[in-house]
């Protein structure tokens, strides 16, 4: 039998592995926890046996954007890592690090605990899925300083407005419980076509994720007693009509309604699926939305034109990881969308 000396020996074979959250990791996407604890993994290929279901969390099948809790069991497939994949992954890291533009965003809030930003349409949190970089990454290059810069929560990479991150680890937990016990207070501005009926105030159909055959993710209503569906907590206020001059047709004759919309549960999508379940679309939503209409609003014409998806971040209210003390945010519609929304009869009583 020949014995082989030195460090050209095999690897074992890989495993099924399990990992145990503990506190520090509590409140962190299903994602970001396994990107982590993964070092020498492609980030294509944690997304991959994420969306494939290998990975499980308490026995039961999660998504990315899942928050995991201390003592959650997250179950891993097996996983070949090698020394030369983590350089590898790491060479790559630090060139998508130098690649990301440092850059500052107009700050709303700012004190040693967290930040809060006004964040750009078209601009992602993170990077993932296509998108090499995102606020985290330029923020992060802006700021060599920081020890620490964690994003709280996330917002669609078309939807603008107030973005949260914190600066020390137990702002991020603090401020990461009080969004999954709903004590915080995140209301939006969506722009719809038509007349929005002011007696309809809460929806709360259940929502169900699904990927479509190129990964994409989408959401639909579902019945009440589907087992997929996810209870979902919409609150619609009629916050302005908007007397657009679009063309015959669009806007249902009715031109658009402002509305301010309040989200009890943050399920992927929850207000463009709400809305648009309800025969009143987003305008210019390009997954859910009046993709006619869309294209009619997009064309310079008598008005300015809207170019993207009428959804902001207008308002948060949450309680200081620190003080205890309320806080309300407010950031104003960006201009683009305040141009589009100018052309409106005098605010409701």
């Amino acid at each position: 039998m020949k014995h082989i000396i030195g460090g050209n020996s095999a690897p074992p074979l890989p495993q099924v592995k399990t990992l145990l959250v503990d506190e520090d990791s509590a409140g962190q996407r299903l994602d970001n926890f396994l990107l982590r604890q993964l070092k020498g993994v492609p980030k294509t290929h944690i997304y991959r046996i994420i969306r494939s279901g290998e990975v499980r969390v308490n026995k039961g099948r999660a998504s990315a954007d899942a928050r995991v809790q201390s003592g959650d069991a997250v179950r891993l497939p097996p996983l070949r890592t090698s020394e030369r994949a983590l350089e590898k992954t790491q060479a790559m890291a630090d060139s998508v690090a130098r690649g990301a533009p440092a850059r500052e965003f107009v700050v709303l809030f700012e004190d040693e605990c967290l930040l809060a930003i006004d964040k750009p349409s078209g601009v992602a949190v993170h990077g993932g899925s296509g998108v090499s970089f995102g606020v985290i990454e330029q923020l992060r290059m802006a700021r060599p300083q920081a020890k620490f810069l964690e994003l709280v929560h996330r917002l669609d990479r078309d939807t603008s407005g107030i973005l949260l991150i914190a600066k020390k680890r137990s702002a991020l937990k603090h401020l990461q419980d009080q969004f999954r016990e709903r004590e915080t207070g995140k209301t939006y501005l969506a722009l719809v076509a038509g007349r929005w009926p002011p007696g309809k105030k809460v929806l709360d159909k259940p929502l169900h994720k699904y990927l479509l055959e190129n990964g994409e993710r989408r959401v639909k209503v579902v019945a009440r007693d589907d087992p997929n569906g996810m209870p979902s907590v919409t609150l619609v206020k009629v916050a302005q009509r908007v007397s657009h001059p679009a063309p015959m047709g669009a806007g249902r004759g009715e031109g658009f309604t402002l509305l301010e919309v309040t989200i009890k549960t943050g399920r992927t999508h929850q207000i463009r699926v709400h809305l648009a379940s309800e025969g009143f679309p987003l305008a210019g939503d390009d997954k859910y939305g009046d993709f006619e209409l869309n294209k009619t609003l997009a064309q310079s014409g008598p008005a300015p034109a809207l170019k993207r998806m009428f959804l902001h971040a207008w308002r948060l209210q949450f309680n200081h990881p620190a003080s205890g003390k309320r806080i309300e945010l407010l950031a104003q519609l960006p201009p683009d969308l305040e141009a589009f929304s100018s052309h409106a009869a005098p605010p409701l009583p």
